[in-house]
């Protein structure tokens, strides 16, 4: 984890980092050239009663002199493979519509776009337990 610190947003939190690999049903899958991390694509599963369990894409990173490489397509694929492995019904993302490369990525992974979504989020202070 801590040589993937620039391809997060901010530095890895312990408690939040040990929280998430400790787990089962959080993935986190990375891209290596030699020892360096390139890349990496988090999902996380989650099950509602009367629809079995999906996979959300949470996050998809690769390093700036990585891109346009098909790293990202391959950690995604990569992912939707684990989902199917571990029986989820599908895979879903969000991402914004001016990001041209994530579009791309996920299109080009096999993904569908769902233009009728709309997002709506709240904030909340940030809490180390939840």
């Amino acid at each position: 984890m801590l040589r993937m610190g620039p391809l997060f947003d901010y530095e890895p939190r312990l408690e939040a980092t040990q929280r998430f690999l400790g787990n089962e049903l959080h993935h986190l899958l990375a891209a290596f050239d030699g020892q360096q991390v390139v890349g990496f694509v988090s999902g996380v599963e989650t099950t509602h009663p009367d629809k079995g369990t999906e996979m959300f894409l949470y996050e998809l990173a690769v390093l700036d002199s990585y891109r346009r490489r098909g790293i990202g397509r391959a950690l995604v694929e990569a992912l939707a493979e684990l989902a199917r492995e571990r029986g989820c019904y599908g895979m879903w993302v969000l991402t914004d519509n001016d990001n041209e490369a994530a579009v791309a990525t996920y299109q080009s992974a096999g993904a569908h776009r769902q233009d009728r979504i709309v997002m709506f989020d709240w904030e909340f202070d940030a809490l180390d337990g939840c």
